[in-house]
């Protein structure tokens, strides 16, 4: 029986922009948090879209994120940000207010409060922020979202640095917990909503 060949993961360039986001916003099409933000289904792919293109232009260093790729396509993305840059500068939403106004529209007061909460429960401690990670739904169940994690892991454990996240979906804790990360806090979003924070010691 031949061996799998090994899932080949690189580092983002700019030019990989458009690429992530369109591999997180197919990731992300059922993710509750999505939901929570985009409550109607019709037009959530198209908002989704919108929403990670512009999280990929309000991070400067796309070269912090990790794309696993099959035939040289990215299929799955990690996107971090590097310990004392976790969360939003204030000068970045200011600069982008405009295009949230355009993704979010009305749901905008309620994703502020959503960034809000989740900035009280993140850690302070320097760590890599791991911000989003997905994989496009073809190719989930494969490895493929796994090894783009696994390759800013390494870094981590190379720098003796921790890493830390945030997810609402329940069925992704397993796989997170087999990376070396660890259940921290959770707490609720309205009632329909559940964030659990986790925390990675280098190894």
């Amino acid at each position: 029986m031949m061996e799998r060949p090994p899932i080949i993961v690189r580092a983002a360039t700019d030019t990989d922009r458009a690429a992530t986001a369109s591999v997180l916003a197919q990731a992300f099409i059922d993710d509750p948090a999505m939901a929570y933000l985009f409550r109607s289904a019709a037009g959530r792919d198209n908002r989704l879209a919108r929403f990670f293109a512009l999280m990929s232009d309000v991070d400067a260093e796309a070269s912090n994120w990790s794309l696993a790729l099959e035939d040289g396509v990215p299929v799955a993305a990690a996107t971090w940000r590097a310990p004392g840059s976790w969360a939003t500068p204030a000068s970045a939403m200011l600069r982008f207010l405009p295009r949230l106004v355009s993704v979010f529209g009305t749901a905008l007061p309620r994703a502020l409060t959503l960034q809000s909460v989740l900035e009280t429960h993140h850690p302070t401690a320097p760590h890599w922020y791991l911000q989003y990670a997905g994989c496009v739904p073809a190719q989930q169940g494969k490895g493929y979202g796994g090894a783009a994690i696994r390759d800013r892991l390494a870094q981590c454990d190379a720098e003796g640095l921790p890493a830390a996240l945030e997810t609402a979906t329940e069925s992704n804790l397993g796989l997170y917990r087999s990376l070396g990360f660890v259940i921290t806090d959770s707490f609720p979003i309205g009632n329909t909503l559940t964030f659990w924070t986790m925390w990675r010691e280098p190894r």
